[in-house]
């Protein structure tokens, strides 16, 4: 199994980057927290992510879960509102974490892929696109969230 503290190790994973929507000429700023939980009996690992666009009040809220890891493939659930639940499928090998979903049926189709670095953060890049031209690309990067020490009793 590969070496990954994203996604494979439970824990929280903060970051930002800037989406650009094709109906919008500007670039928007974007925060995101992911929570990655421990891996079942059966090795499924739920993760949740939230997504706070710059500017926005909403925040958006996707449940993954990774799940069949195999030489260097698994499935991946995508659960959110607008969407409902949709399958994908994924890769990893030693530097690259990526997935990607097609669903013909809702005229939905896209990819995120997550580069690790020598400083065990991650860039990562994602498009999206709908039947209905609607077409999201993200850029950005993910790091380990760490924890402030515990202050000793006195």
């Amino acid at each position: 199994m590969y070496q990954h503290p994203f996604i494979l190790t439970p824990g929280t994973w903060l970051g930002q980057g800037k989406i650009q929507l094709n109906m919008v000429s500007e670039e928007l700023a974007f925060f995101t927290r992911w929570t990655i939980g421990t891996p079942d009996s059966d090795g499924r690992i739920e993760c949740f992510q939230e997504i706070q666009v710059k500017g926005l009040s909403d925040v958006m809220h996707n449940q993954f879960t990774i799940f069949g890891i195999n030489q260097g493939e698994f499935q991946i659930d995508l659960e959110n509102q607008a969407l409902g639940k949709i399958t994908g499928k994924g890769i990893i090998n030693e530097k690259l974490i990526a997935w990607e979903f097609r669903v013909e049926e809702i005229g939905f189709e896209g990819f995120e892929f997550y580069e690790k670095q020598e400083d065990q953060t991650y860039t990562m890049r994602a498009e999206y696109a709908t039947s209905d031209q609607f077409r999201t690309v993200i850029q950005g990067s993910v790091w380990k969230q760490h924890q402030p020490a515990k202050e000793e009793l006195a």
